[in-house]
């Protein structure tokens, strides 16, 4: 009898370590993922106007390197280089 009731508070003891380990690991995970949100602007789309092809098309004459160009428009380097495909400009050094 003895020797069923360790086997029993055994496997409690089994069971409330990995309940603990299992909270612990969310709570982390919980944490992480609010910081990452926190730091992380959320995408937004922003249609091209008139005046920001007339402004990429200068750009693009001024042989301003697309980062800079990036940081001036607040638009990634990818937007602009696609922008820049479908206009039939060259931007960086793709020309």
């Amino acid at each position: 009898m003895a020797k069923k009731a360790k086997a029993k508070t055994a496997k409690k003891t089994v069971k409330a370590k990995a309940a603990k380990t299992v909270s612990k690991t969310a709570g982390k995970t919980a944490a992480k993922t609010t910081a990452k949100a926190k730091t992380k602007p959320k995408i937004t789309r922003r249609e091209y106007t008139k005046e920001d092809v007339k402004e990429l098309r200068a750009h693009s004459k001024a042989k301003t390197p697309v980062a800079k160009i990036a940081k001036l428009t607040k638009r990634t380097v990818g937007s602009l280089r696609q922008k820049a495909l479908k206009l039939g400009i060259g931007l960086g050094h793709q020309r």
